[in-house]
């Protein structure tokens, strides 16, 4: 069986993981994820209790009840290098033994759950309105260091995207799990480009020049049979990506919070994120 090095899998010396600093009993099988640490409280005030607490970097973690559902909230900060990290340690806690460094016999199974804010590029999506991401298209080079294989559908939305802005490597496009979506059918479903930066990589130009001045345009109009872009973050594609490795059910669900064709930002984005946090609580 295989023993993870001391290097490749770090341990603090309460027995903790390294950059989580959480062990298995402080998390549960339900996970809200959230990139803004702030927010973590902004979910667990609606827990009936919070059982357990912990601040480490911009990863800050609550456990708590809601409505006799056992569920954890943990933030990532900002970036898909930040997913990473998060849902391999996730991961670690609850299917390697922490003190022998290997792998147990019987892998669990978390159900994620991602409450973000995005910006849409599609006119008719309105400010204030709620996406689930049936679809994350990732422009960052994460699973390009991964066995990552795309194929079918999501090889070709990541082909033809390629093409179109003439990027000198692949993107990667993956769904999310179809068991939560169902859980969340609540919730619009729209397909999610997660890009690796705010301002250039996402159109804005603030006081230097960028390559794709007219990115939204193309992101408006790119299409592949009927699927359609409708939203722009950090994260989502990620997730989806790193579930999928490791056989975990991910959702990204959003709070549109600008319209990135019309020029609209939210009048009351707090409003907006409470209402998402609560569909979801409902929901998990």
């Amino acid at each position: 069986m295989t023993k993870f090095s001391d290097t490749d899998l770090i341990i603090n010396p309460d027995g903790s993981i390294y950059h989580l600093n959480l062990k298995p009993e402080h998390i549960a099988d339900k996970i809200i994820t959230v990139g803004d640490p702030s927010r973590v409280h902004r979910v667990s005030k609606y827990f009936d209790d919070v059982e357990f607490e912990m601040n480490k970097r911009e990863f800050i973690t609550h456990t708590g009840t809601y409505k006799g559902k056992r569920i954890t909230v943990i933030s990532t900060g900002m970036g898909t290098d930040n997913v990473e990290i998060l849902m391999t340690e996730l991961d670690a806690i609850i299917n390697i033994d922490l003190k022998t460094r290997e792998p147990k016999a019987n892998p669990k199974k978390l159900k994620l759950v991602r409450v973000g804010t995005s910006g849409t590029i599609q006119e008719d999506v309105q400010v204030d309105s709620l996406i689930l991401s049936e679809y994350g298209l990732g422009l960052d080079s994460l699973m390009h260091f991964y066995d990552f294989k795309q194929e079918g559908f999501e090889l070709e939305i990541a082909q033809k995207f390629q093409t179109l802005l003439q990027l000198p490597y692949l993107p990667y496009c993956v769904r999310g799990s179809d068991e939560l979506m169902k859980q969340f059918d609540n919730i619009p479903k729209g397909n999610t480009l997660t890009c690796h930066g705010f301002y250039a990589p996402q159109g804005r130009q603030i006081r230097t020049g960028i390559r794709y001045p007219d990115l939204t345009n193309k992101l408006m109009y790119f299409h592949v049979g009927d699927f359609w872009l409708t939203n722009i973050e950090m994260e989502t594609a990620g997730y989806y990506a790193m579930a999928r490795l490791l056989g975990h059910e991910m959702i990204s669900t959003n709070a549109i919070l600008a319209n990135r064709m019309t020029g609209q930002f939210s009048k009351d984005p707090n409003k907006t994120i409470d209402r998402l946090i609560e569909t979801v609580l409902e929901r998990i």
